[in-house]
């Protein structure tokens, strides 16, 4: 177990809550729990920080686990009920954007790259750095919890698949307290500018940052949807509700949810 000796004072000076604990099977699943049972002690942005995580849960139900020390595990309560129903499908992606800002911050004059994958893995140099899961509260249809994997000091054995990577993978040490607090920062402001725009994307700039950041978009993909088929095509946009729009020939499809590969 490694946790910095000054804890985390940028991160907590963001949110009005941080709880650090030492070890868990999944902050999402430990957050989504006690913000049920008492949603009074767990305000909007609220964190649940773990360096050793055993059970964690990505997307389309892959675990995904944290060597004690390796990483951070970040929970984020976030409370939307000002923001309509339909525009909540940014979420993920706003928390992805959030992230990937503040990598990028963490990657100033070093000749490293970040960039979104579609719709909320961050990459850093090509390789996944970081994965995101949004879940609603059981009963707080208003409450969201956002988990954030980041792999800092992971080590290329510690890493999950071929395709992950880390700070420390490609020589890098990262400031995680700067990372977290930008990142709360960030998701923080976003959420606060769609709601003031009543959920829609594009008003908001939301869309339009979003785009600028995923390296997703302009590339050859496939995408493996959720009944097992598979959609060839160039990502060409983000549309209006969040999905990502696939050209293949002279059609369009709409993707809300699926796992891409950037074949180039």
């Amino acid at each position: 177990m490694s946790l910095p000796p000054s804890g985390y004072p940028r991160a907590a000076a963001v949110s009005p809550r941080l709880q650090v604990i030492e070890s868990t099977g999944s902050t999402n699943a430990d957050l989504l729990r006690m913000a049920g049972e008492d949603p009074a002690l767990w305000p909007h942005l609220s964190v649940l920080l773990t360096t050793d995580q055993r059970s964690g849960r990505g997307r389309l139900d892959r675990t995904w686990t944290l060597p004690a020390g390796t990483g951070l595990a970040v929970s984020v309560l976030v409370r939307v009920a000002d923001l309509p129903m339909a525009a909540r499908a940014w979420i993920p992606l706003i928390a992805g954007a959030a992230m990937t800002r503040a990598v990028l911050d963490q990657l100033r004059g070093t000749g490293h790259t970040a960039g979104l994958k579609w719709p909320n893995d961050v990459l850093l140099d090509g390789g996944k750095l970081c994965g995101i899961l949004a879940e609603v509260v059981p009963g707080q249809p208003e409450a969201v919890v956002i988990g954030a994997g980041v792999n800092t000091r992971m080590t290329r054995v510690d890493l999950p698949i071929d395709t992950a990577t880390s700070f420390a993978n490609v020589g890098l040490e990262a400031d995680e307290d700067r990372l977290l607090a930008e990142y709360l920062a960030a998701l923080d402001a976003q959420l606060v500018a769609l709601g003031q725009a009543d959920g829609d994307a594009s008003a908001s700039g939301i869309r339009g940052e979003i785009e600028a950041l995923c390296t997703t978009l302009g590339s050859e993909v496939v995408v493996s949807l959720p009944d097992g088929t598979k959609l060839h095509g160039r990502a060409q946009r983000i549309d209006q509700n969040g999905r990502l729009v696939v050209v293949e020939g002279d059609s369009e499809t709409a993707v809300s949810a699926g796992d891409v590969v950037h074949v180039r």
